[in-house]
């Protein structure tokens, strides 16, 4: 028996789409890791893919995909909306404050891009997920570095 008689093409379009989702999320996750953050991989997998999937439920709900249906209604926009207030509340709980000094903005803010990296996937625009998902990659680790020599110029000291 061929899995192609046992799946749609709608139902292999939208397993395409979470893994999609999965693997750019978890690539964002990749370096979250490496810089020993507490969110990495799978958190950034589960985000971007239950972004995706949200949205296709949404889609899916409102008649989308199959029929003649337009695919972003106001059904699917109330899914999204939802979705960026849930990944706020998970942003805000990455946020640590440690006296004066704020860790986990960095981190927060890239799940919230991880979970729009997901929608946009669950819309079908996966050029402006892997866009994004290149973008999110370049300011975590090209704009990490680039900082990282502003800071040591900030602290340089004609006088030493």
């Amino acid at each position: 028996m061929d899995i192609t008689t046992l799946l749609s093409s709608q139902d292999l379009e939208i397993i395409l789409k979470l893994f999609t989702a999965m693997f750019l999320g978890m690539s964002l996750g990749i370096e979250r890791a490496l810089a020993g953050k507490t969110a990495g991989m799978r958190t950034y997998g589960f985000v971007t893919m239950g972004s995706a999937l949200f949205v296709i439920v949404g889609v899916l709900a409102s008649g989308g995909y199959g029929s003649n249906a337009t695919m972003f209604t106001d059904s699917s926009a109330r899914v999204t909306a939802a979705i960026i207030q849930g990944i706020g509340f998970i942003g805000a709980g990455l946020i640590i404050f440690k006296g004066s000094k704020v860790s986990g903005v960095t981190t927060a803010a890239g799940i919230w891009v991880a979970a729009g990296v997901g929608v946009a996937i669950g819309y079908g625009y996966y050029v402006l997920a892997v866009i994004a998902t290149v973008f999110a990659l370049f300011i975590f680790t090209g704009l990490w570095y680039i900082e990282n020599k502003v800071k040591a110029l900030a602290h340089f000291s004609p006088e030493d």
